[in-house]
């Protein structure tokens, strides 16, 4: 039934009717697991797993046909890159914004924190690499560490540049084996911003488009490189599924592949610059 939403061609002229999707898909899926898994002594322990893998069976029948359309777009088409894919991007932007802002509000006003423990586990593994489980089982309690002492300026950027480098290979991996395979990677994302969201604000709902600003204007570059990573990748591998690869469309698809693939890479870079030397200043 919940697929029956979703009209790719629809979704596409109003991408920002995404926003409403997102907003309902996380919201069930991390519903569903405080509802009935929260209780469990050992599936709790893998909620934020769950949760996940929720968000990702809602969404696979939009990725999929998104995908598959935009291969086509990339055929039938001309124009620049973003023209043709400007449309699909707006929609998955959205899409995300959505997960994000239901993930966030529900982890928050369900006071449990429990719901998203693995995202906890990552955002730890970053900020507190020297006490992870201290640093865990302090923000799963609600409370908040301290974080141990900076790097510097270009350390932190080649740190996180590398990192968010191998997260958009990974997508870019999965979505060319499996095309919607990549919105695994995406709502993965999507859910761990959403924790660090709540150990920003404290756990208080009122503070939550604080920390929406807080994450987000370094994020939505970031996360734009994530979402054309999977395009190119969908698009590549339904282009060799269609046309093998000495076809003359084929090489159409696959240079624009690759222009893709180079966007996401400067995106990552310019995500990255902002997120070291912008956010501190803004949010100290």
């Amino acid at each position: 039934m919940l697929e029956s939403l979703i009209n790719p061609k629809k979704a596409e002229r109003r991408p920002w009717e995404m926003f409403f999707i997102g907003l309902i898909y996380a919201s069930l899926s991390l519903l569903l697991v405080h509802w009935f898994f929260s209780g469990d002594q050992i599936l709790s322990q893998y909620s934020g797993i769950i949760v996940v893998t929720f968000c990702v069976m809602f969404s696979l029948p939009f990725m999929y046909f998104i995908i598959k359309r935009e291969e086509r777009n990339d055929e039938e088409e001309s124009g620049s890159i973003w023209r043709i894919h400007k449309d699909a991007i707006y929609a998955l932007m959205w899409l995300f914004l959505g997960f994000i802002l239901a993930f966030s509000f529900w982890y928050i006003a369900l006071h449990d924190n429990n719901l998203l423990n693995a995202q906890i586990g990552t955002y730890c593994a970053i900020n507190s690499p020297g006490n992870v489980s201290g640093c865990i089982t302090e923000y799963i309690s609600g409370t908040q560490i301290a974080t141990g002492a900076a790097s510097s300026g270009t350390m932190q950027f080649l740190s996180i540049f590398e990192n968010n480098l191998l997260v958009m290979m990974f997508t870019l991996v999965f979505s060319l084996v499996f095309g919607a395979g990549a919105i695994f990677i995406l709502a993965w994302n999507a859910s761990v911003i959403s924790a660090s969201i709540g150990v920003f604000t404290r756990y208080n709902l009122v503070d939550i488009p604080l920390g929406l600003a807080r994450y987000m204007i370094h994020g939505f570059p970031e996360i734009a490189s994530y979402f054309i990573a999977a395009l190119a990748g969908g698009i590549f591998g339904v282009g060799i599924a269609r046309h093998g690869i000495k076809n003359r469309m084929f090489l159409k698809v696959a240079r624009h592949v690759i222009l893709l693939i180079l966007v996401a890479i400067a995106l990552l870079v310019i995500a990255g610059l902002m997120e070291v030397y912008l956010t501190p200043l803004l949010f100290h």
